[in-house]
């Protein structure tokens, strides 16, 4: 437990309150692997979302957008194996038949059912499946068994990604849980990633939607690991309000705490989703420090995680920092070249923008490791961000080349 009074716990978004998750194969992927989840709240909760900013939505997340600003939920149902994006108006029509299938099958409002879908784009959903699978869905969760949801929503995962925390508030208790995936197409502002957060907290709709947005910013949209964005991207909460504590109030001190606590559970999924990326064999912490802006420096880290130059040098094990100053400059960022200075996990190897005096071998074990922090230096102001990426093998051209 951290001095605030949080606490990592496990059982995911199980250790909710009120929270029952589960997960099965309907037959939607071909290998027999898990592809359809389903996350119940025993009570009507206030939900908030955030979604992809490419311009070719699915199905699922146009739905979801218009639903979402009620402020309401009580069920996420998610499939597996097909995105349902490019399917044109039965793509829409399907998203509404599922939510309606789930709705009617668990006796709440249709309006409190939000969809989600990922895997291969262009082929239309099939419903039948789904229908079929819901109907197993809930004879599961009627049976007591809670498994399966966080592997029923991966693809090219390679494992699942859950994170749960609990706070203490007063003389009782709140838990934030979730559960994500993501492996490839994960870049600036969420990709193919999906992460589905509930709490038993009390709290209104507007500071849901602001403590998400400040976490989504400080976790999923700080990472990156092949750089091309998703059409299905959403992060989903849910809050039943069913924890033993009151309301959570704009300026009380423990709002604070709930905002402290949903960012860990979301860091922690985010870091999961790049130490997951496909074909991944190290984590690279990109820092950026002491430039002019906050938007620069995230611009500078976002050009040099994204560069697939550097990205391959670190899975090659090679100092070649060339790449480093190039993506850098060709970042649109102004800087003063001669002012950058480069570190491998705080050994200096640029010094003023010109290699500096240092030790090969001890940069060499540094590259061999499976976690490394890149930090570059623009020694033009006060603001500092960190971006997560992981390297570039032949494993992910090789994921890419076969996934269909």
């Amino acid at each position: 437990m951290n001095s605030s009074g949080i606490k990592k716990i496990s059982g995911g978004i199980n250790a909710v309150k009120g929270i029952k998750t589960v997960g099965i194969s309907c037959g939607i992927k071909t290998n027999g692997k898990k592809d359809l989840a389903l996350i119940l709240s025993e009570t009507i909760a206030t939900a908030a979302g955030t979604f992809t900013t490419n311009r070719l939505k699915a199905a699922c997340v146009t739905e979801n957008q218009k639903r979402i600003k009620r402020g309401l939920g009580q069920v996420i149902i998610a499939n597996s194996g097909n995105a349902n994006t490019s399917t044109g108006k039965r793509g829409l029509e399907d998203t509404k038949e599922v939510a309606a299938f789930t709705a009617e099958n668990l006796n709440i409002p249709e309006e409190l059912v939000l969809t989600a879908s990922t895997g291969i784009i262009g082929k239309p959903l099939d419903v039948g499946k789904i229908k079929n699978g819901i109907k197993k869905l809930i004879s599961k969760i009627n049976s007591g068994d809670f498994s399966g949801a966080s592997d029923a929503i991966l693809t090219t995962d390679t494992f699942a990604k859950e994170s749960a925390v609990e706070i203490k508030i007063g003389e009782g208790k709140i838990r934030i849980g979730g559960i994500a995936k993501g492996a490839g197409m994960v870049a600036p502002n969420m990709a193919t990633m999906l992460a589905f957060i509930a709490t038993d907290a009390k709290i209104r709709k507007d500071l849901l939607k602001k403590a998400l947005h400040e976490a989504v910013t400080d976790s999923f949209n700080m990472i990156t690991i092949d750089g091309c964005m998703s059409t299905n991207d959403m992060v989903l909460i849910l809050a039943n309000g069913m924890a033993d504590c009151g309301e959570f109030k704009a300026k009380s001190r423990e709002f604070p705490l709930f905002q402290e606590g949903l960012k860990l559970v979301a860091k922690e999924l985010a870091k999961m989703i790049v130490v997951d990326g496909e074909g991944a064999t190290k984590l690279i912490r990109v820092k950026v420090s002491k430039a002019r802006s906050k938007k620069a420096a995230k611009t500078c880290a976002m050009a040099i995680a994204n560069s697939n130059l550097v990205k391959t040098a670190f899975f090659g094990e090679i100092m070649n920092w060339g790449r480093i100053v190039a993506a850098l400059g060709a970042s649109g960022i102004e800087f003063s070249p001669e002012k950058v200075c480069i570190f491998y996990d705080g050994e200096k190897i640029v010094e003023n923008g010109c290699a500096a005096n240092f030790n090969k071998n001890k940069i060499q074990k540094i590259l061999k490791k499976k976690e490394i922090i890149l930090e570059v230096c623009l020694n033009q102001g006060k603001n500092n961000t960190t971006v997560l990426t992981s390297d570039l093998s032949y494993e992910y051209v090789k994921i890419n080349a076969l996934y269909s």
